[in-house]
Protein backbone atom coordinates (compact mmCIF):
# COMPACT_ATOMS: atom_id res chain seq x y z
CA UNK A 1 0.00 0.00 0.00
CA UNK A 2 1.59 3.49 -1.09
CA UNK A 3 1.80 5.77 1.89
CA UNK A 4 2.27 9.41 0.97
CA UNK A 5 1.48 12.42 3.30
CA UNK A 6 -0.91 13.28 6.43
CA UNK A 7 -1.05 16.28 8.39
CA UNK A 8 -2.58 16.65 12.18
CA UNK A 9 -3.87 19.68 12.30
CA UNK A 10 -5.71 19.76 15.96
CA UNK A 11 -5.51 16.59 16.89
CA UNK A 12 -7.03 15.47 13.47
CA UNK A 13 -6.73 13.68 10.94
CA UNK A 14 -6.02 15.08 7.97
CA UNK A 15 -5.90 12.52 4.48
CA UNK A 16 -4.21 12.93 1.67
CA UNK A 17 -3.77 9.45 -0.02
CA UNK A 18 -4.72 5.62 0.82
CA UNK A 19 -3.67 4.57 3.64
CA UNK A 20 -2.61 7.65 5.46
CA UNK A 21 -3.09 8.03 9.21
CA UNK A 22 -2.82 9.69 11.98
CA UNK A 23 0.32 8.74 14.30
CA UNK A 24 -2.08 9.32 17.94
CA UNK A 25 -4.56 6.84 16.78
CA UNK A 26 -6.65 7.92 13.65
CA UNK A 27 -7.83 6.30 10.29
CA UNK A 28 -7.22 5.57 7.79
CA UNK A 29 -8.42 6.13 3.96
CA UNK A 30 -11.09 3.28 2.50
CA UNK A 31 -11.38 2.88 -1.40
CA UNK A 32 -15.07 3.72 -1.13
CA UNK A 33 -15.57 6.76 -2.44
CA UNK A 34 -13.01 8.83 0.63
CA UNK A 35 -14.57 7.48 3.09
CA UNK A 36 -12.42 6.95 6.05
CA UNK A 37 -12.28 3.43 7.68
CA UNK A 38 -12.31 3.00 11.17
CA UNK A 39 -11.26 -0.36 12.77
CA UNK A 40 -13.48 -1.54 16.06
CA UNK A 41 -11.13 -3.90 17.84
CA UNK A 42 -12.96 -7.28 19.27
CA UNK A 43 -11.12 -9.58 21.97
CA UNK A 44 -12.90 -12.61 23.03
CA UNK A 45 -11.96 -16.51 23.66
CA UNK A 46 -12.72 -17.27 20.01
CA UNK A 47 -11.53 -20.84 20.89
CA UNK A 48 -11.73 -23.15 23.42
CA UNK A 49 -13.85 -24.23 26.21
CA UNK A 50 -15.59 -20.43 26.57
CA UNK A 51 -15.43 -20.24 22.56
CA UNK A 52 -19.74 -20.47 22.32
CA UNK A 53 -19.86 -17.40 24.61
CA UNK A 54 -16.77 -15.77 22.70
CA UNK A 55 -18.26 -16.05 19.24
CA UNK A 56 -21.63 -14.86 20.69
CA UNK A 57 -19.83 -11.66 21.06
CA UNK A 58 -17.88 -11.36 18.09
CA UNK A 59 -20.95 -12.11 15.44
CA UNK A 60 -23.30 -9.37 17.81
CA UNK A 61 -20.30 -6.90 17.31
CA UNK A 62 -20.23 -7.76 13.65
CA UNK A 63 -23.91 -7.05 13.24
CA UNK A 64 -23.57 -3.56 14.93
CA UNK A 65 -20.23 -2.61 12.51
CA UNK A 66 -22.48 -3.84 9.10
CA UNK A 67 -25.76 -1.85 10.38
CA UNK A 68 -23.62 1.30 10.51
CA UNK A 69 -21.94 0.74 7.31
CA UNK A 70 -25.80 0.02 6.20
CA UNK A 71 -27.45 3.53 7.66
CA UNK A 72 -23.98 5.50 6.96
CA UNK A 73 -24.15 6.44 10.19
CA UNK A 74 -21.38 8.08 10.92
CA UNK A 75 -20.70 10.16 7.62
CA UNK A 76 -17.48 9.85 5.88
CA UNK A 77 -16.85 7.06 7.89
CA UNK A 78 -16.56 3.02 6.80
CA UNK A 79 -16.00 0.70 10.03
CA UNK A 80 -14.33 -2.49 10.08
CA UNK A 81 -14.14 -4.85 12.90
CA UNK A 82 -10.62 -6.63 13.85
CA UNK A 83 -11.02 -9.53 15.97
CA UNK A 84 -8.61 -11.53 18.25
CA UNK A 85 -8.43 -14.50 19.81
CA UNK A 86 -7.61 -14.15 23.42
CA UNK A 87 -8.14 -18.04 24.33
CA UNK A 88 -9.66 -16.77 28.00
CA UNK A 89 -6.34 -16.19 28.50
CA UNK A 90 -4.76 -13.05 30.10
CA UNK A 91 -1.04 -13.10 28.67
CA UNK A 92 -3.51 -14.03 25.60
CA UNK A 93 -5.16 -10.78 26.01
CA UNK A 94 -2.12 -8.45 26.31
CA UNK A 95 -0.90 -9.11 23.75
CA UNK A 96 -3.99 -8.55 21.68
CA UNK A 97 -3.92 -5.10 23.46
CA UNK A 98 -0.35 -4.46 22.36
CA UNK A 99 -1.39 -5.76 18.75
CA UNK A 100 -4.67 -3.35 19.21
CA UNK A 101 -2.65 -0.43 20.31
CA UNK A 102 0.00 -0.36 17.40
CA UNK A 103 -3.13 -0.21 14.49
CA UNK A 104 -3.64 2.99 14.42
CA UNK A 105 -6.82 2.49 12.59
CA UNK A 106 -8.60 1.25 15.79
CA UNK A 107 -10.42 3.80 17.25
CA UNK A 108 -11.98 1.78 20.20
CA UNK A 109 -12.26 -2.21 21.62
CA UNK A 110 -15.06 -4.30 22.40
CA UNK A 111 -14.00 -6.66 25.23
CA UNK A 112 -13.13 -8.86 26.61
CA UNK A 113 -15.03 -11.70 28.23
CA UNK A 114 -12.99 -12.83 31.19
CA UNK A 115 -12.14 -10.18 33.96
CA UNK A 116 -8.74 -11.65 34.48
CA UNK A 117 -8.36 -10.93 30.69
CA UNK A 118 -9.46 -7.36 31.44
CA UNK A 119 -6.63 -7.08 34.30
CA UNK A 120 -3.89 -7.54 31.76
CA UNK A 121 -5.66 -5.15 29.40
CA UNK A 122 -6.54 -2.27 31.33
CA UNK A 123 -3.16 -0.03 31.31
CA UNK A 124 -2.30 -1.58 27.86
CA UNK A 125 -5.48 0.50 26.66
CA UNK A 126 -5.10 3.27 29.06
CA UNK A 127 -1.72 4.20 28.28
CA UNK A 128 -2.88 4.60 24.60
CA UNK A 129 -5.76 6.39 25.84
CA UNK A 130 -8.32 3.49 23.18
CA UNK A 131 -11.70 3.20 24.75
CA UNK A 132 -12.14 -0.13 25.70
CA UNK A 133 -15.83 -1.53 26.01
CA UNK A 134 -16.30 -4.54 27.91
CA UNK A 135 -19.92 -6.56 27.70
CA UNK A 136 -19.56 -8.92 29.95
CA UNK A 137 -16.34 -8.33 32.73
CA UNK A 138 -18.60 -8.49 36.22
CA UNK A 139 -15.95 -7.96 38.06
CA UNK A 140 -16.33 -4.50 40.38
CA UNK A 141 -12.43 -3.45 40.77
CA UNK A 142 -12.28 -3.38 37.45
CA UNK A 143 -13.43 -0.01 37.07
CA UNK A 144 -13.65 1.20 41.39
CA UNK A 145 -10.74 0.10 42.11
CA UNK A 146 -9.15 -2.87 44.74
CA UNK A 147 -10.80 -1.33 47.82
CA UNK A 148 -13.88 -0.94 46.27
CA UNK A 149 -15.88 -3.80 49.29
CA UNK A 150 -15.02 -1.30 51.76
CA UNK A 151 -16.42 1.95 50.27
CA UNK A 152 -13.05 3.40 48.55
CA UNK A 153 -13.92 3.26 45.43
CA UNK A 154 -11.62 5.10 42.58
CA UNK A 155 -11.77 4.38 39.41
CA UNK A 156 -8.03 3.37 37.48
CA UNK A 157 -8.47 3.64 33.98
CA UNK A 158 -10.41 6.44 32.25
CA UNK A 159 -10.33 4.51 29.25
CA UNK A 160 -12.06 1.55 30.68
CA UNK A 161 -16.12 1.15 30.43
CA UNK A 162 -18.70 -2.07 30.06
CA UNK A 163 -22.45 -2.52 29.45
CA UNK A 164 -22.61 -5.01 31.65
CA UNK A 165 -23.62 -4.32 35.59
CA UNK A 166 -21.24 -5.84 38.08
CA UNK A 167 -20.48 -8.84 40.70
CA UNK A 168 -21.28 -5.67 42.95
CA UNK A 169 -25.08 -6.45 42.93
CA UNK A 170 -25.28 -9.69 40.90
CA UNK A 171 -23.87 -11.49 43.91
CA UNK A 172 -25.88 -10.26 46.37
CA UNK A 173 -29.18 -10.15 44.17
CA UNK A 174 -28.28 -13.98 43.45
CA UNK A 175 -28.53 -14.29 47.69
CA UNK A 176 -31.71 -12.21 47.72
CA UNK A 177 -33.28 -15.00 45.60
CA UNK A 178 -31.98 -17.99 47.61
CA UNK A 179 -32.53 -17.62 50.82
CA UNK A 180 -35.40 -15.35 50.35
CA UNK A 181 -37.54 -17.33 47.39
CA UNK A 182 -35.79 -20.29 47.20
CA UNK A 183 -35.89 -20.78 50.76
CA UNK A 184 -32.45 -21.94 50.80
CA UNK A 185 -30.36 -21.56 54.22
CA UNK A 186 -27.59 -23.61 53.99
CA UNK A 187 -24.65 -22.97 51.61
CA UNK A 188 -21.54 -24.75 50.26
CA UNK A 189 -19.31 -21.88 48.31
CA UNK A 190 -17.14 -23.16 45.82
CA UNK A 191 -15.30 -20.94 43.69
CA UNK A 192 -12.52 -21.45 40.46
CA UNK A 193 -9.69 -19.13 41.97
CA UNK A 194 -9.99 -16.31 39.10
CA UNK A 195 -10.94 -12.85 39.24
CA UNK A 196 -14.42 -13.31 38.30
CA UNK A 197 -14.96 -16.64 39.82
CA UNK A 198 -13.34 -15.47 43.57
CA UNK A 199 -15.04 -12.28 43.40
CA UNK A 200 -18.50 -13.24 42.82
CA UNK A 201 -18.58 -15.55 45.21
CA UNK A 202 -17.49 -13.15 47.94
CA UNK A 203 -20.08 -10.60 47.36
CA UNK A 204 -22.59 -14.38 47.50
CA UNK A 205 -21.47 -14.87 50.46
CA UNK A 206 -21.99 -11.08 52.16
CA UNK A 207 -25.04 -10.81 51.58
CA UNK A 208 -26.45 -14.35 52.47
CA UNK A 209 -24.58 -14.25 55.80
CA UNK A 210 -26.31 -11.16 56.10
CA UNK A 211 -29.37 -12.50 55.43
CA UNK A 212 -29.19 -14.95 58.13
CA UNK A 213 -28.15 -18.14 55.97
CA UNK A 214 -25.54 -20.57 57.04
CA UNK A 215 -22.11 -21.11 55.46
CA UNK A 216 -21.16 -24.88 56.06
CA UNK A 217 -18.27 -25.25 54.21
CA UNK A 218 -16.18 -23.55 50.84
CA UNK A 219 -13.83 -24.64 49.24
CA UNK A 220 -11.58 -23.84 46.02
CA UNK A 221 -11.00 -25.94 43.04
CA UNK A 222 -8.50 -25.92 39.83
CA UNK A 223 -10.92 -25.59 36.97
CA UNK A 224 -8.67 -27.51 34.78
CA UNK A 225 -8.93 -30.83 36.63
CA UNK A 226 -12.11 -31.60 35.85
CA UNK A 227 -12.20 -34.35 38.55
CA UNK A 228 -14.32 -32.67 41.52
CA UNK A 229 -15.02 -36.08 43.32
CA UNK A 230 -13.11 -34.82 46.65
CA UNK A 231 -15.44 -31.64 46.82
CA UNK A 232 -18.51 -33.78 46.16
CA UNK A 233 -17.96 -35.34 48.70
CA UNK A 234 -17.26 -32.72 51.32
CA UNK A 235 -20.45 -30.98 50.12
CA UNK A 236 -22.63 -34.06 50.70
CA UNK A 237 -21.26 -34.55 54.42
CA UNK A 238 -21.63 -30.85 54.84
CA UNK A 239 -25.73 -30.49 54.87
CA UNK A 240 -25.94 -28.01 52.40
CA UNK A 241 -28.82 -27.69 50.52
CA UNK A 242 -27.65 -25.18 47.96
CA UNK A 243 -23.81 -24.82 46.42
CA UNK A 244 -23.08 -21.66 45.42
CA UNK A 245 -20.27 -21.70 42.47
CA UNK A 246 -18.34 -18.92 41.57
CA UNK A 247 -16.81 -19.70 38.04
CA UNK A 248 -17.37 -20.53 34.43
CA UNK A 249 -19.77 -23.43 32.67
CA UNK A 250 -16.78 -25.38 31.31
CA UNK A 251 -16.13 -26.80 34.98
CA UNK A 252 -19.35 -25.54 36.55
CA UNK A 253 -21.46 -28.51 34.30
CA UNK A 254 -18.93 -31.34 35.53
CA UNK A 255 -18.94 -29.87 39.40
CA UNK A 256 -22.49 -30.23 39.07
CA UNK A 257 -22.87 -33.38 37.88
CA UNK A 258 -20.26 -35.13 40.28
CA UNK A 259 -21.75 -33.20 43.14
CA UNK A 260 -25.38 -34.65 41.87
CA UNK A 261 -23.80 -38.30 41.78
CA UNK A 262 -22.26 -38.01 45.22
CA UNK A 263 -25.44 -38.19 46.16
CA UNK A 264 -26.18 -34.73 47.44
CA UNK A 265 -29.27 -32.77 47.48
CA UNK A 266 -28.62 -29.38 46.63
CA UNK A 267 -29.21 -26.39 43.76
CA UNK A 268 -26.83 -25.79 42.31
CA UNK A 269 -26.18 -21.90 41.72
CA UNK A 270 -24.09 -20.01 40.07
CA UNK A 271 -23.53 -16.17 38.08
CA UNK A 272 -23.90 -15.42 34.39
CA UNK A 273 -20.83 -17.21 33.49
CA UNK A 274 -22.60 -20.93 34.12
CA UNK A 275 -25.88 -19.09 32.01
CA UNK A 276 -25.40 -21.03 28.49
CA UNK A 277 -26.91 -24.15 27.28
CA UNK A 278 -23.47 -25.47 27.47
CA UNK A 279 -24.06 -25.64 30.73
CA UNK A 280 -26.84 -28.01 30.99
CA UNK A 281 -24.93 -30.52 27.99
CA UNK A 282 -22.09 -30.64 30.70
CA UNK A 283 -23.91 -31.46 33.56
CA UNK A 284 -26.78 -33.12 31.79
CA UNK A 285 -30.31 -31.95 31.62
CA UNK A 286 -31.04 -34.49 34.60
CA UNK A 287 -28.29 -33.42 36.86
CA UNK A 288 -28.97 -29.70 35.81
CA UNK A 289 -32.40 -29.78 36.25
CA UNK A 290 -33.27 -27.17 39.31
CA UNK A 291 -30.24 -25.12 39.08
CA UNK A 292 -29.81 -21.37 38.85
CA UNK A 293 -28.15 -18.79 37.20
CA UNK A 294 -28.14 -14.91 37.48
CA UNK A 295 -27.50 -12.89 34.34
CA UNK A 296 -26.57 -9.21 33.53
CA UNK A 297 -30.22 -7.73 32.24
CA UNK A 298 -33.41 -8.86 31.15
CA UNK A 299 -33.70 -11.56 28.66
CA UNK A 300 -33.54 -9.97 25.24
CA UNK A 301 -36.01 -12.03 23.68
CA UNK A 302 -38.68 -10.29 25.85
CA UNK A 303 -37.54 -6.31 25.04
CA UNK A 304 -38.98 -4.67 22.71
CA UNK A 305 -35.77 -2.51 22.51
CA UNK A 306 -34.46 -6.06 21.13
CA UNK A 307 -36.61 -7.06 18.08
CA UNK A 308 -34.91 -5.72 15.61
CA UNK A 309 -31.20 -6.87 16.85
CA UNK A 310 -32.80 -10.42 16.94
CA UNK A 311 -34.56 -10.23 13.67
CA UNK A 312 -31.21 -8.95 11.80
CA UNK A 313 -29.00 -11.88 13.70
CA UNK A 314 -31.62 -14.19 12.02
CA UNK A 315 -31.07 -12.66 8.95
CA UNK A 316 -27.67 -12.58 8.42
CA UNK A 317 -27.47 -16.28 9.26
CA UNK A 318 -24.43 -16.69 12.25
CA UNK A 319 -23.61 -20.22 12.42
CA UNK A 320 -23.19 -20.05 16.66
CA UNK A 321 -25.78 -18.46 19.08
CA UNK A 322 -25.95 -14.34 20.30
CA UNK A 323 -25.42 -16.47 23.61
CA UNK A 324 -25.81 -14.57 27.23
CA UNK A 325 -23.60 -11.41 25.85
CA UNK A 326 -24.85 -10.64 22.37
CA UNK A 327 -27.11 -8.10 23.20
CA UNK A 328 -24.57 -6.10 25.47
CA UNK A 329 -21.39 -6.58 22.82
CA UNK A 330 -23.95 -5.06 20.18
CA UNK A 331 -24.75 -2.27 22.64
CA UNK A 332 -20.49 -1.82 23.20
CA UNK A 333 -19.71 -2.08 20.08
CA UNK A 334 -22.72 0.93 19.14
CA UNK A 335 -21.02 2.69 22.65
CA UNK A 336 -17.78 3.16 20.61
CA UNK A 337 -19.64 3.70 17.21
CA UNK A 338 -21.97 6.68 18.66
CA UNK A 339 -18.40 8.06 20.67
CA UNK A 340 -16.59 8.25 17.31
CA UNK A 341 -19.79 9.91 15.73
CA UNK A 342 -19.88 12.71 18.49
CA UNK A 343 -16.22 13.04 18.79
CA UNK A 344 -16.28 13.21 14.77
CA UNK A 345 -18.77 15.86 14.39
CA UNK A 346 -17.02 17.96 17.21
CA UNK A 347 -13.90 18.22 16.00
CA UNK A 348 -15.21 19.51 12.45
CA UNK A 349 -16.70 16.71 10.93
CA UNK A 350 -12.52 15.02 10.95
CA UNK A 351 -11.87 11.86 13.05
CA UNK A 352 -9.89 12.71 15.91
CA UNK A 353 -7.11 11.47 17.69
CA UNK A 354 -8.25 8.48 20.65
CA UNK A 355 -8.31 10.63 23.62
CA UNK A 356 -11.21 12.43 22.46
CA UNK A 357 -13.31 9.19 21.46
CA UNK A 358 -12.48 8.44 25.26
CA UNK A 359 -13.66 11.61 26.01
CA UNK A 360 -17.22 11.10 24.05
CA UNK A 361 -17.77 7.92 25.34
CA UNK A 362 -18.09 9.57 28.73
CA UNK A 363 -20.96 11.62 27.61
CA UNK A 364 -22.59 8.26 24.94
CA UNK A 365 -26.20 7.98 25.70
CA UNK A 366 -28.80 6.06 23.63
CA UNK A 367 -31.43 3.34 23.99
CA UNK A 368 -30.09 0.27 22.85
CA UNK A 369 -30.58 -3.38 22.54
CA UNK A 370 -30.17 -4.15 26.38
CA UNK A 371 -32.35 -0.88 27.05
CA UNK A 372 -31.20 2.30 28.29
CA UNK A 373 -27.23 2.41 27.73
CA UNK A 374 -25.03 4.92 29.31
CA UNK A 375 -21.84 5.13 32.08
CA UNK A 376 -21.34 6.32 35.34
CA UNK A 377 -18.44 8.24 36.75
CA UNK A 378 -16.61 5.00 37.00
CA UNK A 379 -17.50 3.60 33.51
CA UNK A 380 -19.78 1.59 34.83
CA UNK A 381 -23.39 0.56 32.86
CA UNK A 382 -25.90 2.83 34.94
CA UNK A 383 -28.75 -0.18 33.96
CA UNK A 384 -28.50 -2.38 37.05
CA UNK A 385 -31.47 -4.86 36.08
CA UNK A 386 -30.58 -8.61 36.28
CA UNK A 387 -32.55 -11.68 35.82
CA UNK A 388 -32.72 -15.14 37.95
CA UNK A 389 -32.68 -18.17 35.54
CA UNK A 390 -33.71 -21.57 35.64
CA UNK A 391 -33.22 -24.79 34.34
CA UNK A 392 -36.50 -26.08 33.71
CA UNK A 393 -36.69 -29.26 30.47
CA UNK A 394 -33.71 -29.02 30.02
CA UNK A 395 -32.74 -25.35 29.31
CA UNK A 396 -32.30 -22.23 31.52
CA UNK A 397 -35.82 -20.22 31.99
CA UNK A 398 -36.45 -16.92 33.12
CA UNK A 399 -38.06 -16.82 36.75
CA UNK A 400 -37.20 -13.52 37.94
CA UNK A 401 -36.01 -9.98 36.63
CA UNK A 402 -35.24 -7.08 38.67
CA UNK A 403 -32.20 -4.87 40.37
CA UNK A 404 -30.51 -5.61 43.69
CA UNK A 405 -33.11 -4.86 47.02
CA UNK A 406 -36.04 -4.53 44.52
Amino acid sequence: MLILTTAVTAGALTLTACGSRDDKGGAEKGGDGGNVTVTIGLDAPLTGELSALGLGIKNSADLAVKTANEKSYVKGVTFKLESLDDQAQPSSGQQNATKFVADKTVLGVVGPLNSGVAESMQKVFDDAKLVQVSPANTNPSLSQGINWSGGEKKRGYKSYFRTATTDAIQGPFAAQYVFKEAKKTKAFIIDDKKTYGAGLAGTFKGEFEKLGGKVVGTQHINPDTKDFSAVATQVKSSGADVVYYGGEYPAGGPLAKQIKAAGAKVTVVGGDAIFSPEYVKLASPAAADGDIATSVGAPIETLPSAKEFLANYKAKGYKEAYEAYGGYAYDSTWAIIEAVKKATEGNGGKVPERAKVVEAMQGVSFEGVTGSVAFDEFGDTTNKQLTVYKVEGGAFKPVKSGTFGG
